[in-house]
């Protein structure tokens, strides 16, 4: 059963419940208070007509009844009892609704402590059927009871007059249930709603697949209320935050955690932030703010996610790679349809001789460039990136020069291959840019590589313009860059230096004869252990 129909069912019983109790206890409570109250009114009637003075000087008169009778039944009907019987000593009636009862013996045997000067309350049979009686002693001037006044009220009135009250209090109930029942539907469809209609079986599974995928995400996750006091945080969000887990943040303020975090601007105004750099901890985070929408569509809150800038430098590093295959791929597919569009031409003007020799040209600088690069380059890797760098180059009309004189066959398992390529691609692609923005006739970059010795050795050269005086020191910085013109510049030498420090490799440059830059980079073949040590120090320092 759905729990909407669970709430309607459960909260109903409860109202049909509380007003079965209800209504048992009212009735049993209003018949006692309507007995109490007749009770107290017979007694103070009886009192009264016991004090009347024409009452005790009739009780000295031969035949009492004659003066007693009149008065008494004037008073009885003003105040509605049913009786009130006047009567001596013996217990003789001096007055009775029934005149064929004056003179008979009083019936009910509750007259005992009322000859004692007691005045009491008494339920009793008399001849007019069960009735709540006030008795009271007529006491005469020398203090003695000479005779007892007893006002009554049939049971079967009170309870008459009582059920009345009850009917009214049961119609009230009865609206009171159906506004119960209504509210219980009210109630369960706002439930339903405010929890998307799901079971509780579902929020808890959704409660745990949350967790779990709140703590699988490489970014920090932090979620505030309407209030910025923080309602979610995950296990990376207290990494970066430098903050133990076993330190709950929940229903703290987000300005206690993160001075300027930007989650309450979100909060105020519905507005998103994305890729927003920021300093925590001296660790630079991009953040994304996105606010959180009710039911309603108000803003309820509002969620962070946030992750250290370093770890997305090393995805930037893998694309570079994936661009460096993709650009040599299509810079030799469109080097090659061009040699074949050639010979085809050459084919149709009949120049047979022409075609002949420019495949044999082509085929042998292939050929030439394939052996040298297959002898001295091992890793097929580092080999397939040449190669497409070299056709790149031709498609770009760069004159890109692979020094004979490279050995690149001893490279150690542990330097990693993709540092590598990202390396060298990006040192490359900076080389081929730089000549590419000169003036000069002539586009010039040459790659010498060697493992010789305890280091692997690259050194690149262009003949471009060279690096301004003024970015000397901040060129490896990130985003400092000489390509005013190109989008997303000023991040490749900064990988470049990041994946160097994480190999304990160095990396210098200087200006050479031809007015370009010339590039060494020197990484040792033995490895340290610490390397992690040394790349959270070079994040450290270039965060802050």
């Amino acid at each position: 059963m759905r729990l909407h129909y669970k709430l309607i069912i459960f909260i109903s019983v409860l109202i049909l419940c509380i007003s079965s109790v209800f209504e048992l206890v009212s009735q049993e409570m209003l018949q006692k208070n309507a007995k109490h109250e007749k009770g107290l009114k017979a007694l103070a009637i009886s009192q009264a007509v016991a004090n009347m003075p024409e009452i005790r000087t009739a009780f000295l008169k031969e035949n009492p009844s004659v003066t007693i009778q009149p008065i008494v039944e004037k008073i009885r009907k003003k105040v509605g009892a049913e009786f009130i019987v006047v009567g001596n000593r013996n217990e003789i009636r001096y007055s009775h609704p029934n005149s064929m009862l004056i003179g008979k013996r009083m019936v009910g045997g509750d007259n005992e402590k009322v000859f004692k000067g007691k005045e009491i309350i008494s339920e009793s049979t008399g001849t007019l059927g069960p009735s709540l009686r006030g008795k009271s002693p007529i006491i005469n001037n020398q203090g003695d009871v000479i005779g007892v006044v007893s006002v009554g009220y049939l049971i079967k009135d009170i309870e008459e007059e009582a059920n009345k009250f009850h009917k009214k209090l049961l119609f009230n109930s009865l609206i009171i249930l159906v506004i119960g029942i209504s509210a219980a539907f009210l109630i369960s469809f706002n439930i339903k709603k405010s929890i998307f209609g799901l079971e509780p079986k579902e929020i808890g599974r959704m409660y745990q697949e949350k967790h779990a995928i709140l703590e699988s995400i490489h970014e920090g996750i932090i979620a505030i209320d309407e209030n910025c006091e923080i309602t979610v945080v995950n296990e990376n969000a207290h990494k970066v935050l430098s903050i133990p887990n076993n330190i709950k943040l929940r229903g703290l303020k987000i300005e206690d955690i993160l001075h300027n975090s930007h989650l309450k601007k979100v909060v105020e105004t519905g507005e998103a932030i994305y890729d927003l750099e920021f300093l925590i901890n001296e660790k630079m985070v991009i953040i994304n703010c996105v606010p959180i929408s009710g039911v309603d569509g108000n803003i309820v809150g509002a969620v962070t996610s946030f992750r250290e800038k370093s770890e997305l430098n090393k995805v930037l590093n893998e694309l570079s790679q994936i661009k460096a295959y993709s650009e040599g791929l299509r810079a030799q597919s469109h080097e090659y349809s061009n040699k074949l569009h050639t010979i085809l031409g050459l084919m149709q003007l009949e120049s047979y001789q022409e075609a002949i020799e420019l495949i044999s040209k082509e085929s042998n600088i292939t050929q030439n460039i394939i052996q040298f690069i297959m002898e001295e380059i091992s890793d097929p890797v580092i080999a397939g990136l040449l190669m497409g760098k070299i056709s790149l180059a031709n498609e770009l009309k760069v004159d890109f020069m692979l020094d004979h004189n490279s050995s690149f066959a001893d490279v150690p398992k542990e330097v990693n291959r993709e540092d590598l390529i990202t390396i060298i691609g990006n040192l490359l692609n900076n080389a081929f840019d730089a000549v590419l923005d000169s003036n000069k006739p002539e586009k010039k970059v040459s790659l010498f590589l060697t493992d010789i010795g305890q280091d692997l050795i690259i050194e690149i050269d262009d003949n471009g313009n060279g690096i301004p005086e003024k970015l000397v020191e901040d060129i490896f910085l990130y985003g400092v860059t000489t390509k005013k013109k190109y989008k997303n510049s000023g991040i490749g030498l900064h990988l470049v230096q990041r994946l160097l420090h994480k190999l304990n490799g160095q990396i210098t440059f200087h200006s050479n004869e031809n007015g370009g830059t010339t590039f060494i980079v020197a990484i040792p073949k033995q490895q340290k252990e610490n390397n992690i040590i040394y790349e959270k120090e070079f994040n450290r320092s270039i965060n802050s």
